[in-house]
């Protein structure tokens, strides 16, 4: 490779005005350079750039519209912000039909991957956002495959106050989405200090549960999980692809017990119902967790993944606890249209 003071640029000593501002339009804005990376690629100063730049938008050559699925999630966040009375919600661009597989179970698999990942990536962006500041963040976090992504999608922040602590039972049979994972990989990215529930999620009896709740160990992190600024959960639809089921934590019989009583979806040991009401049930009886009372008084932001996820997401945005929602764009588009087919439902009942 030649030795060379400069990189080699191109000679457009002859180009016209409008050729230039077509290669540097296209550099800046279909390449992603900067203005300086521009200049160095054309042989060019940067305030000639800049020049060509406000020349090609100036002319039409450019023309910048925002795009209008966009716009259309945009609003899909404004009705679920107003109707489930949310700080925020923040809707991934959809994913539509992405292949011919869209309708077989390893194209439905591969649909729901790329959803958790879109989710996970606005998740972590949001985290990154509240870390780092003037004053120490204790962070809530749940379990699960979402939940997992996200530690894989924080990077470049240090914020050695800050503070992850485990809303639930860390010990459970998969490694790499449990409550334990989630909270050591938080704070190893960040340089903060990680906190654990020691017991197992499920206990293996009401009596068990009592016993493990008792320990000093476990009643300190609750007391964590208690001040936390807000809490991260994700969220699993009670059908035999589940989340508890696929881990074999819950049993087929108790799946179909509870979606005898009601249950359609789960969080942090809890189950709701289709109208966010707690499902009683002895497994939830077994869980080792916060109590809804710690749900209920900070704030709690949703993460939601995957259409499948529909009626659960649906469940604990009827509950009340939730205060932000983080979601893909298909389920949001999903539960945007389940209310706008409800409020028709309920102007025909009026007008008949």
């Amino acid at each position: 490779m030649a030795d060379s003071a400069a990189p080699l640029t191109p000679d457009l000593s002859q180009e016209s005005e409008r050729d230039l501002m077509v290669r540097a339009a296209w550099l800046y804005y279909v390449c992603a350079n900067n203005q300086e990376s521009t200049a160095r690629l054309l042989g060019l100063t940067r305030a000639r750039v800049n020049r060509l730049l406000a020349g090609a938008r100036d002319s039409g050559l450019v023309s910048i519209s925002i795009e209008h699925s966009l716009t259309a999630m945009l609003e899909i966040e404004r009705t679920l912000s107003t109707v489930y009375g949310l700080d925020f919600c923040l809707a991934t661009p959809p994913l539509g039909r992405m292949n011919r597989l869209a309708d077989t179970a390893e194209g439905r698999r591969a649909q729901a991957a790329l959803a958790r990942r879109a989710v996970a990536v606005a998740g972590a962006r949001f985290l990154a956002s509240r870390l780092g500041g003037d004053k120490p963040v204790t962070v809530g976090v749940g379990w699960g495959r979402t939940l997992e992504q996200l530690t894989m999608h924080l990077s470049g922040v240090a914020d050695p106050r800050a503070r992850f602590v485990a809303l639930m039972g860390s010990l459970t049979r998969n490694s790499a989405s449990n409550p334990f994972e989630v909270v050591h990989t938080l704070a190893a990215r960040t340089g903060g200090q990680g906190f654990f529930l020691p017991v197992p999620f499920i206990a293996d009896s009401e009596a068990d549960r009592e016993v493990l709740a008792a320990q000093r160990t476990v009643r300190e992190v609750m007391d964590v999980a208690a001040e936390a600024d807000f809490l991260l959960v994700s969220l699993g639809e009670l059908t035999r692809s589940s989340f508890l089921h696929d881990q074999g934590l819950i049993s087929a019989d108790d799946l179909a017990d509870l979606r005898t009583a009601g249950a359609v979806g789960d969080s942090i040991g809890l189950f709701f119902d289709a109208a966010g009401r707690i499902v009683d049930h002895p497994v939830a009886r077994r869980t080792l967790a916060v109590d809804l009372a710690v749900l209920r008084d900070r704030p709690l932001v949703l993460l939601a993944a995957g259409v499948e996820k529909e009626a659960a997401t649906l469940a604990l945005l009827e509950g009340g606890i939730v205060d932000a929602l983080i979601v893909d764009g298909d389920l949001a588009t999903r539960l945007t249209t389940r209310l706008h087919d409800s409020a028709r439902d309920a102007r025909r009942r009026r007008a008949g």
